[in-house]
């Protein structure tokens, strides 16, 4: 054989070596909601894994928002075209430990895949979250989040004010809304996620009850108590604030952040991950401060409960897929992705090791206040009020729930009258949840 045909020779075959490698590839389908900066830092997770090994591809595919991700999994389900994983955020939970069959639990593909995985190594009110009554991982915590407090600083100053005021309780908080209004500002606060902040948090934050029966943790048969004394309160005052222009609405979900971002906004009620992008964007300086409370509630403060999103793996796949889902789990759970994810992000770290070599790292010490969300989730041990919440057509129910704020925001409704009828319409959705997963 010439020299000519020697080098063709080789060349096929290393051609066919590597197409072999190629396709010897597992896919692995990934759902997500995430675009933006998040799809960004998402997309280098996966781009991270893939190099790393040859076995198993990930694809990640992004499916719209939280609930839009969550409708589409559950139509490609009963379309026998569901992902191996799918991103779920946190109202989704009852729904998705209802949906018996479709589902294969995280400790079950963990312990056939054989991928290291140490449930105890999570935060533990992060855990709880997605973890049956016996501490069995469902899902996997992914992006967790809790809201806290941003402040422009430089609309402070403007009012008059000192940047280093105590903004502990919503008193004080209304004292400098009150301030800031007088000096011209347009908005002197806004809030992200009304429900998830203002009722599902602020409940927990003063341990008061959100439903009944642990928040839905105990059994099936739980109905809301969101139009208790001190949410009416909550909801009166940011109402009244709303009639005065000191509290400007925006929007259901994240509306409010491009207001605050671009320097208009003085005070911000939003999750710990809007971070990475107030950190991108803002042109004004700006900290970090915990979620205010009302004082004078017994054990206020309490804790804040998370938000964001968990990965569920849905069945009806073959075993080496789940073997290649079980490493990329143990990927993200890794304490390098996840001290990178959480310092980018402002996301928890959803392990100990993680937040232990974030602190390791210096990081909180350069970065003032980006601590405050996980010292607000683990600085007590969470009680039934606020451990979470885990309940059925919750989705729903956060949107009859935004429907009626609304209505308070606008001035059409009390306080009290919008929350008794968000109890009374919501708890016919418990009522048909309950009655379908009997």
């Amino acid at each position: 054989m010439n020299v000519r045909n020697l080098l063709l020779a080789g060349t096929i075959a290393a051609t066919s070596v590597w197409s072999s490698a190629a396709s010897a590839a597992t896919e692995i389908q990934w759902w997500h909601a995430f675009t933006g900066r998040l799809g960004e830092l998402l997309a280098e997770q996966v781009d991270k894994f893939n190099a790393s090994q040859s076995d198993f591809k990930i694809v990640a595919s992004h499916k719209g928002n939280y609930s839009e991700t969550l409708n589409a999994g559950i139509a490609a389900f009963r379309a026998g075209e569901q992902p191996h994983i799918l991103m779920v955020f946190e109202v989704g939970t009852a729904t998705m430990m209802g949906a018996k069959g479709a589902i294969k639990p995280v400790y079950e593909v963990m312990a056939e895949s054989g991928a290291e995985f140490n449930p105890d190594g999570y935060l533990g009110p992060v855990k709880g979250y997605y973890t049956t009554t016996e501490g069995k991982m469902l899902s996997l915590p992914y992006n967790s989040s809790t809201p806290v407090l941003y402040v422009n600083k430089d609309l402070v100053k403007k009012a008059g004010l000192d940047p280093a005021m105590d903004l502990s309780t919503w008193d004080k908080v209304g004292e400098a809304v009150t301030k800031i209004k007088e000096s011209g500002v347009s908005c002197p606060m806004t809030t992200a996620w009304q429900s998830w902040v203002h009722l599902e948090n602020m409940s927990a934050w003063q341990d008061d009850p959100f439903a009944t029966k642990e928040n839905g943790f105990a059994a099936l048969d739980t109905e809301l108590s969101i139009n208790g004394p001190q949410q009416v309160k909550h909801i009166q005052m940011l109402g009244d604030w709303a009639k005065d222009g000191k509290f400007i609405y925006a929007g259901r979900r994240n509306e409010g952040g491009a207001n605050f971002r671009a320097g208009e906004c003085a005070f911000f009620t939003e999750s710990s991950a809007g971070y990475a992008g107030v950190k991108k964007e803002a042109q004004f300086e700006f900290e970090i401060r915990p979620l205010p409370y009302h004082a004078g509630d017994d054990g206020a403060p309490q804790n804040t409960i998370i938000g964001g999103s968990s990965l569920w793996v849905l069945s009806g796949h073959e075993s080496e897929e789940y073997k290649g889902v079980g490493q990329f789990l143990s990927f993200l759970s890794s304490s390098g992705i996840q001290a990178k994810w959480h310092q980018d992000t402002g996301y928890l770290p959803i392990t100990t090791a993680a937040y232990e070599q974030t602190k390791a790292e210096g990081f909180y010490e350069k970065n003032p206040g980006t601590d405050i969300a996980i010292n607000q989730m683990t600085g007590k041990a969470p009680t039934p009020n606020s451990k979470g919440l885990r309940l059925g057509s919750f989705d729903q129910i956060r949107t009859l729930i935004d429907e009626e704020l609304e209505a308070v925001w606008s001035g059409n409704k009390t306080a009290q009258a919008a929350l008794d009828s968000a109890v009374e319409r919501g708890n016919k959705l418990l009522r048909r949840f309950e009655a379908a997963n009997k």
